[in-house]
């Protein structure tokens, strides 16, 4: 996971009508599990791991092994081997910070929201389980879809299945949570706002793939609570260490001001 030192800037308050969370470095990280799986691949297929894992993080299984081993690309050797990956490294894989807090304060309240995720129900439902998060009603997984991520085609599912119409107008009416470029890129085809967690990317992948909002982690939204009209939340931006805030301890005009 990357490390980012970051400055805060003012909270936005912001209402929705659902969330829609992508699983893994967003809600979890399972990542020592997937590079662990993906250096098992290569070394089996005679390639360069490294290779694979430059682009897997965020889409489906099953294209990363279209483009890399098509003859094996079909969902039931997908399920397979994605099946096995929470039995075997299920020590590898934690929460990620603030993730908990937000997605049982939705599950409690009743409120909309669901998982989008690129693993197939054998991977995202045993993870889910494992890590003793509340499961949505809507799950969304690789197998449920024809077309992966950047296709919007999950997010609109989820949509569709939360009762809200597939065809969003803006302002955006439903916030999409990513940590992947192409993540992102179909939460905005899906007429989304998008906020991207820095737990897996560079902040210039992500704001290149058109995020509205960046944050360190989920720690950096608040529930605010629910009401008939959605759900409301604080999300507190970050800013890159190379830009300029002004020291809590100095004033407007430079001067250091004492504690």
């Amino acid at each position: 996971m990357t490390t980012n030192h970051l400055s805060k800037v003012a909270p936005v308050a912001k209402k929705y009508a659902a969330i829609l969370f992508d699983l893994d470095g967003t809600l979890i990280d399972s990542t020592a599990a997937v590079i662990a799986h993906w250096k098992q691949f290569g070394k089996d297929y005679g390639i360069n791991p490294a290779l694979i894992l430059a682009t897997s993080h965020g889409r489906r299984t099953i294209d990363t092994i279209k483009q890399w081993k098509p003859e094996l690309a079909n969902i039931d050797y997908v399920r397979e081997v994605e099946g096995r990956i929470p039995k075997e490294h299920a020590a590898d894989a934690k929460e990620l910070p603030g993730a908990r807090t937000l997605v049982s304060s939705l599950d409690k309240t009743g409120a909309k929201w669901a998982i989008v995720t690129s693993g197939t129900s054998a991977l995202a439902e045993p993870w889910v389980k494992l890590m003793g998060l509340p499961r949505p009603e809507v799950l969304v997984t690789a197998d449920k879809v024809v077309n992966g991520k950047p296709d919007p085609e999950g997010y609109l599912l989820a949509r569709e299945q939360l009762g809200l119409s597939k065809a969003a107008e803006p302002p955006a009416d439903v916030l999409v949570v990513e940590d992947a470029p192409a993540g992102i890129r179909a939460g905005k085809a899906a007429g989304c706002d998008v906020l991207a967690l820095l737990t897996t990317h560079s902040r210039e992948e992500i704001e290149a793939a058109g995020a509205d909002f960046v944050v360190e982690n989920l720690e950096s939204v608040e529930w605010l609570g629910k009401d008939e009209d959605g759900i409301l939340l604080s999300i507190n931006p970050t800013l890159p260490s190379t830009a300029f805030v002004l020291p809590l301890e100095m004033n407007l005009i430079g001067e250091v001001v004492p504690n």
